[in-house]
């Protein structure tokens, strides 16, 4: 596998690794951020929602939303996760959580957390979705927060005041309230700052090498009348906010399991939800993906040890 790797001629790699950079903000953000919704304007996007989540493409509850205007982008993701609101308040506002929830990307290859004074930092270790060394990464930091504690409410965010070819803003957000004893409404969005080396080094990916990449909105149909997808920016948005909640679904399903199978279990699930997708999730066969997982978790384990003791 890491022959094959090897052997591509290296303008051809220095864009997939490029791209591959770009595309983690593409998916970690989207473009234009919506002010703060609150526990109310949530529950009503919830009752706005409810006829999709039942009936929709993907045969779960999950609703994709995006939008592509003035160069931006931006993806809600709505959602109804089977637990109590309290087992994910518990879980997600530990800092520490969010690395092993980012890491199940494929072109993250590591994420540490940090205590800087009461502010939580996380940084995300970036690559190709093949397995790299960190020291062959590229690192972006978040600030973790955890906003305004509400009974029935969760909002989280994280944000990166830089990314790669002139980004600035990142932010990712995660609200959740509850629906019942045991099933919680999520919302995940993302936004960012672009530049104009991002426009052009996308608008080179998705005529070459992506061409064929799609997100998940229908925008019409074929001569025999099977859809067409969103393709573009807005369509690797949306590929990669799904990859993200099912990343948050996953480890939080990883939690009915003992400590010991936790990380295994989580892997394979994450994998699994992303493979009914395959048109717009498959990247690597199951068995690359989890020997790169198990061997760059390993290395994150190694490198969270190093800063928990002062070495790095």
């Amino acid at each position: 596998m890491n022959q094959i790797y090897k052997s591509r001629n290296l303008p051809k790699f220095f864009l997939f690794l490029l791209v591959a950079a770009i595309l983690f903000f593409i998916d970690s953000a989207a473009a234009v951020e919506k002010p703060w919704q609150g526990s109310e304007s949530l529950l009503d996007t919830y009752h706005r929602n409810m006829a999709r989540l039942e009936t929709n493409s993907f045969g779960l509850p999950l609703v994709v939303d995006s939008v592509e205007q003035d160069e931006r982008v931006h993806v809600d993701i709505y959602g109804i996760f089977d637990h109590p609101f309290s087992s994910i308040v518990n879980m997600l506002k530990v800092p520490a959580n969010w690395c092993d929830i980012v890491s199940l990307h494929p072109n993250v290859k590591a994420c540490t957390s940090s205590d800087l004074s009461g502010a939580w930092l996380l940084t995300f270790y970036l690559g190709s979705k093949a397995y790299q060394p960190l020291e062959d990464t590229r690192q972006v930091i978040y600030r973790y927060r955890y906003v305004d504690p509400q009974p029935e409410y969760l909002d989280i965010t994280l944000n990166a005041d830089a990314g790669p070819f002139g980004t600035k803003e990142h932010k990712m957000r995660f609200e959740a309230l509850p629906l019942d004893g045991q099933r919680t409404f999520v919302h995940v969005s993302y936004a960012y700052s672009d530049s104009a080396a991002l426009r052009l080094v996308t608008k080179i990916y998705f005529a070459t090498l992506g061409r064929g990449k799609v997100g998940f909105t229908v925008t019409g149909t074929d001569r025999n009348g099977a859809p067409i997808y969103i393709s573009g920016p807005r369509g690797a948005v949306e590929r990669s906010a799904v990859r993200y909640y099912f990343a948050i679904q996953s480890f939080m399903n990883s939690l009915r399991y003992p400590e010991e199978s936790r990380f295994h279990m989580k892997i394979s699930e994450w994998y699994d939800l992303t493979s009914r997708y395959r048109l717009q999730l498959f990247d690597l066969d199951k068995k690359d993906y989890l020997t790169f997982k198990t061997r760059e978790h390993k290395n994150q384990i190694t490198l969270q040890q190093q800063i928990g003791t002062g070495f790095q």
